[in-house]
């Protein structure tokens, strides 16, 4: 990678309040050469070109990572991310937090197949990926079920309800506060926080919406 990119990804991560170590960098970097040199074969995703794949995808996953942390304080925890495409955002949280168990999910084959691919070239035991349909997905509960850009709010909570555990939360990776999808939810789904989120080099609007199962009447 041109010295310039790894200068990016650090001051990135750094506005975000994300410090990386050189082993951390140097993981993600190698992870974003797999997506490029994967994406010419297998059309992960459309972003093309190296310098928008490192704000559009890099650091658009890196911006989740601390309100995650502040949701977990520290705690172990079980991570689902859903229509994971290229390993976004689970890549990123797994090579950044190794304590966390993060399994991707995606209906295309291929898809999957990159994802583990990834996890054995950058030696990360705590990823793993399934290829299905995530409504047919039989797991363990999660402790977090994430996305991003998968479906309105009301699909991905309705799709991915028997994977949560008791005390499991729903983080949606949005672009605009989604005020009609949250006005869409059934009454037994709350949203308990909407987290605006700023993105370095990324002139855009990005949000979490963080939901939960309404506590019964």
């Amino acid at each position: 990678m041109p010295l310039e990119t790894r200068d990016v990804l650090l001051s990135g991560a750094a506005a975000l309040g994300l410090p990386l170590s050189g082993a951390q960098c140097d993981a993600l970097l190698g992870y974003l050469a797999l997506l490029q040199k994967w994406n010419e074969v297998y059309n992960l995703t459309a972003v093309r070109r190296p310098a928008e794949m490192l704000t559009h995808h890099l650091l658009d996953s890196l911006a989740v990572l601390p309100p995650l942390r502040r949701h977990l304080a520290g705690r172990a925890a079980r991570i689902l991310d859903v229509g994971s495409g290229g390993g976004l955002p689970g890549i990123v949280l797994a090579i950044l937090e190794p304590h966390l168990d993060v399994t991707c999910v995606d209906s295309v084959g291929k898809k999957a197949i990159f994802i583990r691919q990834v996890g054995v070239e950058l030696k990360l035991p705590n990823l793993g990926a399934v290829h299905a349909r995530v409504e047919d997905l039989r797991l363990p509960p999660f402790d977090v079920i994430t996305s991003r850009a998968f479906a309105s709010l009301a699909d991905f909570t309705r799709l991915t309800r028997h994977l949560a555990g008791e005390q499991g939360v729903w983080m949606a990776m949005k672009g605009k506060q989604p005020d009609d999808e949250i006005a869409a939810l059934p009454p037994d789904w709350a949203v308990f926080h909407v987290e605006q989120l700023t993105v370095p080099g990324l002139n855009a609007e990005r949000c979490l919406v963080w939901l939960r199962r309404a506590p019964a009447a």
